[in-house]
């Protein structure tokens, strides 16, 4: 998980109070928890769900209902505990991405990026979820919605994570 200083311009919050006062609440809602020495660790809120077949997204087929296998949603979404946390998505830079204002993004710190994949990066000092490309040996991001120029970092670029899985509630 990351630290609160770390925290804040990923929650977009000017003040560390302000962080620490999300962090209690989710603790008390029991999304995450404090080890040992006082970091946090996400707690398992996703269960087993039963997977139970295939459904067509072409042509129509007769429907069949058969408990196929089940599925552990930490296991298949979650690499590594410590280091994946979820952001709530703001802006429309990514809706040809299929990654909607309001949706919840699942990111995972720590990987090393592939040119196509969609990070969370630190760009001059600010924040921005778009498409890691590398392209003849240079590095950009880019949107996934034409309204949005590819963003050429002057000074710094640092990926600070990678999205995993978007998720949206209907």
């Amino acid at each position: 998980m990351p630290s609160y200083s770390e925290l804040l311009p990923l929650l977009n919050y000017h003040s560390k109070s302000a962080v620490a006062y999300a962090v209690k609440k989710l603790i008390r809602e029991g999304v995450i928890s404090k080890d040992d020495q006082g970091r946090l660790i996400p707690n398992t809120t996703l269960e087993e769900v039963r997977v139970l077949g295939l459904v067509e997204a072409g042509f129509p087929s007769p429907a069949e209902e058969e408990l196929a296998d089940t599925m552990n949603l930490d296991e298949y979404l979650i690499g590594n505990r410590e280091a994946t946390f979820m952001l709530k998505v703001k802006g429309d830079s990514m809706i040809d991405a299929g990654i909607n204002e309001g949706d919840m993004v699942l990111v995972e710190r720590g990987l090393e990026p592939k040119s196509g994949d969609i990070v969370i990066a630190e760009v001059d000092g600010a924040f921005t979820m778009k498409y890691y490309r590398k392209k003849a040996g240079r590095v950009y991001l880019e949107a996934a919605n034409k309204c949005y120029k590819p963003i050429y970092p002057k000074n710094e670029l640092r990926i600070t994570a990678i999205v995993k899985a978007v998720i949206r509630k209907y």
